[in-house]
């Protein structure tokens, strides 16, 4: 079996419609939307809406841990919108989604990331495309499972959880031989993104699954520019498959 894994897709459906070539199946963990492009300001819904300018300052802010005003810069600008910002938002996703789908090759099992909207993603399945959220599922002999979604965190963003509610998604997986997340396991080597200057958030749960329940792999994303993309803890190799946005590469996956 051969199965090509991505994460963080960030609006490259034009490197997602070839992401199965060669492949039995595809795993997608999620981050399918581009909000926010922090090395091109001029691509993303935010800048589609209110220019590459506003774009860039939000990602200064951000950059700079200023937080609180980055939230405020951007509330100005959603109130000046003539609509409803919210129906404006689900608008503009839902475009990206219709692509971003439609790209998606099959067989496809996927989870969200902690920038997808779940609510938005069941108008634009195909047959063929499998969501999984704390569940599991055979392929070629080998049980999978998925759990979406990102822990809360300064930037809010639309699908962070409480810690408690992803560590029971996590435990409703038992045990598995391949356990697929958009996030990493807690682990600091793991959580540094090198470029960005940053720590992100992992799962204590995913880490403790991982030492309890001795999956071969423990597949992630969400860290674009790790400081370490692999390590083994016991007998589970540790993998984030690469920023796809950046590589428009797959991880392989063979046994």
């Amino acid at each position: 079996m051969r199965v090509h894994v991505v994460s963080d897709v960030h609006g490259r459906a034009d490197a997602l419609r070839r992401a199965g070539v060669g492949a039995d199946a595809v795993i997608c963990l999620g981050d399918l939307l581009l909000f926010l492009d922090y090395a091109d300001h001029s691509r993303g819904i935010f800048a589609d809406l209110f220019g590459a300018d506003a774009a860039r300052e939000v990602i200064e802010l951000r950059t700079a841990q200023r937080f609180d005003a980055a939230r405020e810069y951007s509330a100005r600008l959603w109130a000046s919108l003539p609509e409803d910002p919210r129906a404006v938002i689900n608008a503009a996703v839902s475009a990206q989604y219709a692509e971003l789908f439609d790209a998606m090759p099959v067989p496809a099992y996927l989870t969200y990331g902690n920038v997808d909207i779940p609510a938005l993603w069941a108008e634009h399945l195909r047959p063929g495309h499998r969501v999984l959220d704390g569940e599991c599922v055979e392929i070629g002999g080998l049980t999978f499972g998925f759990v979406g979604g990102g822990l809360r965190s300064v930037y809010r963003t639309p699908n962070e959880l409480d810690d408690d509610v992803f560590a029971a998604k996590v435990a409703a997986l038992g045990s598995v031989d391949v356990l697929c997340s958009h996030i990493p396991p807690d682990v600091p080597e793991l959580l540094f993104d090198t470029v960005a200057n940053r720590v992100e958030r992992g799962s204590a749960a995913l880490l403790e699954a991982v030492r309890q329940t001795r999956p071969r792999y423990l597949l992630f994303g969400h860290v674009h520019q790790p400081l370490v993309g692999r390590l083994t803890i016991g007998r589970t190799e540790c993998v984030n498959v690469g920023h796809f946005r950046a590589s428009g590469t797959p991880y392989v996956l063979e046994w």
